[in-house]
């Protein structure tokens, strides 16, 4: 009889699947106690219990593209900035939970009380689009403004969907921070006080904000690419560009596409297609309406009975939304499943976890943000705060 040899460990060695963790690589895929088994028939009981027992201490965030098995015990709804500055607004709570995803989480924290403590249930519900931009590579894409000698005419506007420390980058070198809703005004803010933006992280959002909304021309974006060398750009292109476009983008709305546009329009008669700005510009041109997630819930809301519609963002909320009005057809734009894989790490099995916890007097998967980050990325919060008739919704 054979048997297999373990295998040796080694720096790049890989886990069969189901079979072992690296907590270096994997951030929450460590639970100090037991996560209670997603079987567990007692789990909506348990949340519910322990969120009594909480009372004013807790209070609970969940972002729409949370599952409903979670999204039933937020105390309040809606997208990430709007979330935080709810949590800011109740300084009674001594715990912040927020069913969303880690830059959502820094955001309330960097809001909020010294005193009050942000719980993100699983700290593995990250964001694809922010960790598409580290601090260490904007720094490095600055140095290649500089050297072209446009860096001293060029704001750096990040989108809310970024860290902590890349808003703290803004914020030190006079930059803004922008959500889906207000970045034409964000935008104009910026070219009033330079010849150039560098858009980050989010190229979508930022080309169709710039060409659809403001008339700046498509020639004149250029994407920075922080894996080639200078971002893939000559210094002559760099010069030339009004829009300096990070090379992100949302892993959810990127994948809807033109095809999608076309097939759903011969499929529904009548069908009006909206989408996010997140996704790719050709889908926005073929859109018959685009706006933020608080703007495609408001749209849906207000139509007429009968009215068909293809929904271009995260899957929970368009089943959600189609669930809410059952006197219209709605409808996921894609024919593919499409939820944000990170955003559905929060489960219920973490949540019920993170409160119990709570109750225990434990404090689990705090999400904190150091005081000369904190500081600078209020700065740049607080420019777009400061914007005339700014509502900040994303």
């Amino acid at each position: 009889m054979t048997t297999t040899p373990t295998p040796t460990r080694t720096p790049l060695s890989l886990f069969v699947l189901g079979q072992g963790s690296d907590p270096r690589s994997e951030r929450g895929v460590e639970c100090p106690g037991d996560l209670p088994p997603a079987s567990d028939p007692a789990l909506v009981e348990r949340a519910r219990r322990a969120k009594a027992e909480l009372g004013d201490r807790v209070f609970v965030l969940g972002h729409h593209y949370q599952r409903d098995e979670v999204i039933q015990f937020a105390d309040v709804t809606g997208d990430s900035f709007k979330l935080a500055r709810e949590a800011a607004a109740r300084p009674e709570a001594e715990f912040i939970v927020f069913c969303g995803v880690h830059f959502m989480a820094e955001s309330a924290d960097i809001l909020t009380s010294a005193a009050q403590k942000v719980v993100l249930p699983d700290l593995a519900a990250g964001c694809s689009m922010a960790d598409m931009a580290r601090l260490a590579q904007v720094e490095d894409c600055w140095d290649v403004l500089a050297d072209a000698g446009v860096a001293d005419v060029t704001v750096p506007v990040t989108y809310m969907n970024s860290s902590a420390d890349i808003k703290a980058f803004c914020g030190r070198e006079g930059g803004v921070v922008c959500t889906s809703s207000n970045a034409k005004k964000v935008l104009e803010w910026a070219f009033a006080r330079g010849e150039k933006v560098l858009f980050l992280p989010d190229q979508h959002l930022g080309r169709n904000t710039a060409v659809l909304q403001m008339g700046i021309g498509l020639d004149e974006c250029v994407l920075y690419d922080p894996h080639q060398v200078n971002g893939g750009l000559t210094v002559e292109q760099l010069r030339a560009a009004k829009m300096i476009l990070w090379k992100g983008h949302c892993s959810v709305h990127g994948r809807f596409s033109p095809q999608a546009v076309t097939e759903v329009r011969e499929r529904v008669p009548g069908v009006k297609v909206i989408v996010h700005p997140e996704c790719q510009h050709e889908v926005v041109l073929m859109a018959d309406e685009v706006g933020s997630t608080e703007y495609i819930i408001k749209a849906v809301e207000a139509a007429p009975p009968g009215t068909r519609w293809a929904v271009g963002t995260e899957l929970n909320l368009v089943q959600r939304l189609a669930k809410a009005h059952p006197e219209q057809e709605v409808a996921f734009l894609e024919q593919h499943v499409c939820y944000c894989s990170t955003m559905n790490r929060i489960d219920l099995p973490h949540l019920v976890w993170a409160l119990e916890n709570l109750v225990a007097g434990h404090v689990v998967n705090q999400v904190t943000v150091d005081a000369d980050t904190e500081h600078h990325a209020k700065l740049a919060l607080q420019r777009m705060l400061d914007l005339p008739g700014e509502t900040t919704k994303d």
